[in-house]
């Protein structure tokens, strides 16, 4: 998941250079970021993110048994173009999407597997799914935007969507005859060397693997981001070599087992032209990690990440928004462990406080408020009660007393 967003945000930020350049001879006036609407979840700019993070704080929310506010759903449905695609975001919904509009491939699948998730949404899911299929590219899989090179975050979150609207993966073949999972063999690494059994990006750039790997291990198990608990791996964290989809996922994961196994955690490479070479810690790699492991049946191998992310990502997940909050309820719901109390936080209450409150939590305050305004009532009433019996006489009160410790 990182990857995808973080290629916006350098995109983004080599667009902000280019103005700071600009800046230094004409000084024009910096554009304001986008206000936020008020069904929209997460409070940053939400130009290159905003349909990403909505559709997985939805996903998230659904997962959980948390009924989203509806104008959270419809700011989302909002945002998808008549042609069926979402782009990351748009801000005036209320014209067609511009033709020069870039239209984003994870945004449109990942809001299909919100919507589909959620229910009532067949029309605007079964256009998305339309739209992702008339842009499959010849290998059988997808690309961030369409008309380029297919990648395997791209082609593993399709692959999701696809399953989440109901569709066989296998069977959504590009007019070469090629499968989605015929694209993500090609991503696979052979055992072996420093990135064996990994996924990469895409061939040409072999260095991305961690959270490639995360997704193509998910959408090689025609899994979405929701994954369910996969049967015990027998073969452990043995790299064997394989030409089929099911041994490739199995690498996979044992490959992110093996980058797991020191600290617990992945790293983030620093950011090109960053001042600190250092490399941190990345809290939704690991995230997706787990969910990969326990998607896999490697449960064993996911306890000691799991562990450092609830002793650890609590001021992540706060500072980073709704998605960061969605990533990890996904890994604890793929390792069978309760969001509500991770690490000794409530992954679903911070995710609803990122945006506007849900269904449900509006109706259990507005029966607590009916509950205390009738808590109220009785409370006037026994007062009133209680100084009548006192008239009649301590004797009788003690005597009613008894009756009903008698019933």
């Amino acid at each position: 998941m990182t990857v995808r967003r973080s290629a916006a945000a350098l995109a983004a930020s080599a667009v902000l250079c280019v103005a700071a350049g600009h800046a230094a001879v004409a000084a024009p006036s910096p554009t304001p970021a986008p206000a936020i609407p008020s069904g929209l979840y997460g409070t940053g700019d939400p130009t290159y993110d905003g349909v990403w993070r909505q559709s997985l704080a939805l996903l998230a929310q659904d997962t959980v048994g948390v009924k989203p506010a509806a104008k959270a759903v419809d700011w989302l449905t909002g945002q998808q173009c008549d042609g069926g695609a979402f782009p990351s975001y748009r801000a005036d919904t209320a014209k067609p999407c511009d033709v020069k509009l870039p239209l984003d491939s994870n945004a449109t699948a990942a809001a299909v597997q919100a919507l589909a998730a959620l229910g009532g949404q067949d029309a605007a899911v079964k256009k998305s799914v339309g739209w992702l299929k008339s842009v499959q590219n010849a290998d059988g899989g997808w690309s961030y935007n369409p008309g380029g090179a297919s990648d395997a975050n791209s082609t593993s979150i399709v692959i999701g969507a696809l399953a989440a609207a109901g569709e066989k993966p296998d069977g959504v073949k590009s007019k070469g005859g090629k499968t989605p999972y015929d694209a993500l063999l090609t991503f696979a690494q052979p055992c072996g060397g420093k990135n064996g059994g990994a996924f990469v990006y895409q061939p040409k750039q072999p260095g991305i693997v961690a959270d490639s790997t995360s997704a193509a291990v998910l959408g090689a198990h025609g899994m979405g981001f929701v994954a369910t608990i996969g049967a015990k791996d027998a073969k452990g964290t043995v790299c064997e070599k394989s030409t089929a989809v099911e041994g490739a996922a199995h690498n996979g994961a044992a490959y992110l087992s093996t980058a797991l196994a020191k600290t617990g955690h992945l790293n983030t490479a620093p950011m090109p032209g960053s001042e600190d070479p250092t490399e941190k810690p990345d809290f939704g790699n690991t995230a997706d990690a787990v969910v990969a492991l326990g998607a896999q049946g490697l449960g064993d191998q996911a306890k000691k990440p799991l562990a450092w992310l609830e002793q650890n990502s609590a001021a992540w997940a706060k500072g980073a928004g709704p998605a960061a909050y969605a990533q990890l309820i996904f890994a604890a719901h793929a390792t069978g462990t309760d969001p509500k109390s991770f690490g000794g936080t409530d992954l679903v209450a911070g995710l609803n406080a990122t945006g506007p409150a849900p269904e449900k939590a509006a109706a259990a305050e507005n029966s607590e408020k009916k509950d205390s305004d009738s808590d109220s009532g009785i409370g006037v009433w026994w007062i009133i009660g209680v100084f009548f019996i006192a008239s009649v006489g301590v004797g009788f009160l003690i005597s009613g007393r008894r009756k009903n410790q008698q019933r």
